[in-house]
């Protein structure tokens, strides 16, 4: 494909989970996307780290989330995301110009991300479960209420 967009915000309709329309919607600006022949498009996530994090696998949910969002506008036609991958830049050393001036060089390359729609669904709706569900209970060991007693008493201090 040829990259025709760049830093375009998408916004989707209602998230469907398990057959029922939520209130929650994905709102996002993705880095690059590529116009194919075939009327599709690929997605593109830039990057500019030296992290083993960097791969397909830890990504895949934003990009499924840009996705779902190409694929589910809030309004106007959707786009069909046939590819998906990161765009990686690493540095490679510091570089002196003829004229004396400094810059650095980098190196890239392309990781390919395989699209998993049932696993963002499926962590998409996990998480609006623990947005939506009860809160728990309140005592000396829930986490946040011991943060929050600690907080108050260093702001009163």
């Amino acid at each position: 494909g040829t990259v025709s967009k760049w830093g375009e915000w998408v916004k989707s309709k209602p998230l469907v989970i398990n057959g029922v329309e939520s209130r929650w919607r994905i709102l996002g600006k993705y880095d690059l996307v590529s116009t194919n022949d075939d009327g599709t498009i690929g997605l593109i996530d830039c990057k500019v780290s030296d992290s083993q994090r960097d791969s397909g696998q830890f990504y895949s949910p934003q990009l499924e989330a840009y996705a779902y969002a190409l694929e589910n506008p809030d309004k106007g036609k959707p786009f069909p995301v046939s590819t998906m991958g990161l765009l990686v830049w690493k540095l490679a050393g510091i570089t002196e110009t003829l004229d004396g001036k400094h810059g650095f060089g980098v190196t890239q390359h392309y990781l390919h991300v395989t699209r998993d729609q049932a696993q963002f669904k499926s962590l998409i709706s996990d998480l609006i479960d623990v947005i939506e569900g009860d809160l728990p209970a309140a005592g000396p060991d829930c986490d946040t209420c011991n943060y929050l007693t600690k907080r108050l008493a260093l702001e009163s201090d």
